[in-house]
């Protein structure tokens, strides 16, 4: 079961994560997200336990529940959207127009 860990603090670490996971059953995985460009927190991570019954065990006694001065929001991990792209939702593309071809100036005089 994949579980959704959110509003934790910077200074959680996955290792506190999967610390306090155990005590419901066993971890598969904890996974603290962090930001690609400064490595820091994104304030979420996700907890993989091998049964449900665990995982819900999981959910019920620490949603609500404090971690390093944080209280946690625990639930079951909705899968991501079919076709969700990654890079953060900007296309690249053309400039509009806003490029000249050519290059250079031409003696001083614009053509629009």
């Amino acid at each position: 079961m994949n579980i959704y860990v959110g509003n934790l603090s910077r200074e959680t670490t996955e290792k506190d994560l999967r610390e306090a996971f155990e005590v419901f059953g066993q971890v598969a995985s904890a996974k603290i997200i962090t930001d690609k460009y400064t490595g820091e927190s994104r304030g979420f991570g996700f907890v993989e336990m091998p049964t449900k019954t665990e995982g819900e065990s999981a959910i019920t006694g620490l949603n609500d529940k404090e971690l390093r001065g944080r209280t946690l929001n625990v639930n079951e991990a909705r899968p991501r959207p079919e076709g969700r792209r990654s890079g953060g939702g900007r296309g690249g593309g053309s400039r509009g127009g806003q490029g000249r071809s050519g290059g250079g100036r031409s003696g001083g005089r614009r053509s629009w």
